[in-house]
């Protein structure tokens, strides 16, 4: 059987560069538009920085990890990698899309695999208005901010909020508080995939509020929709036995 034609991408860090040297001189490097699969070397910021970069391609990307927690990546060995991708189990994630519009009313675009933020910029905390298709639910959340994730997301930003972790293929979002001031009790919730969120800034040139999508940031936005994207499709292949599904439920046992 042909071996699949592999592009390697790796991040900056060093023990990532030399993964990158060790595994192309052992399997050869293939340009990323002739590849087959994408093998992409260091954490869970560089995998989720790879997805975004390689969208248009539609390939698979199967990460092994060069990173610190590594919960999108396979564990690193140079042994056996044609067999473990051949092996490998594929899961699909829709991304978030993101419309920001700031207070120059200038509109921005951006897609977010994990979650969509909106958090204070300033001393003061955000004042919210928050609508679910086109229904103001929460006329005013006093907040360090609130988020919006996917089920793979779940386990990052969400969960250190409190908010809850959502098995993978589960057709929800999950809206979470961050440092909630009032009402103080309110944990989030939980809509469905197809929901529409909107969140409106109030006050917001005194209480200046940032938006950030996978760790790229519109500042001084005025207000944020917030949709899954079922047309993008990211493709992610784990190690059988070791999915993302298995990662979520063993990560609400420790």
């Amino acid at each position: 059987m042909a071996r699949q034609r592999i592009g390697f991408v790796a991040s900056g860090a060093p023990v990532a560069q030399e993964a990158l040297a060790a595994m192309a001189a052992r399997y050869g490097q293939c340009p990323l538009p002739e590849a087959e699969v994408i093998v992409a070397l260091g954490g869970d910021g560089f995998m989720l920085q790879t997805l975004h970069e390689t969208q248009s391609l539609g390939l698979p990307v199967y990460g092994m990890n060069r990173g610190t927690v590594g919960f999108l990546m396979n564990g690193y060995c140079e042994d056996r990698l044609p067999e473990r991708l051949a092996e490998a189990e594929e899961e699909i994630l829709n991304p978030l899309a993101m419309t920001a519009v700031s207070e120059t009313g200038e509109v921005f675009h951006r897609l977010a695999i994990n979650e969509v933020s909106m958090l204070r910029a300033g001393p003061q905390a955000a004042w919210l208005r928050i609508s679910v298709d086109g229904k103001v639910r929460m006329e005013e959340l006093v907040c360090d901010g609130a988020l919006v994730c996917t089920p793979a997301g779940s386990t990052a930003y969400n969960y250190s909020a409190h908010g809850p972790i959502l098995p993978i293929g589960a057709d929800v979002l999950a809206l979470t508080a961050i440092a909630p001031f009032r009402p103080r009790r309110w944990r989030g919730a939980l809509l469905p995939k197809t929901a529409l969120v909107r969140f409106d800034v109030i006050d917001a040139r005194k209480r200046p509020v940032m938006a950030d999508a996978d760790g790229r940031s519109v500042r001084d936005v005025v207000s944020v929709e917030i949709r899954s994207e079922p047309a993008i499709r990211h493709r992610l292949l784990f190690d059988p036995g070791h999915g993302l599904e298995e990662r979520l439920i063993r990560e609400q046992f420790v």
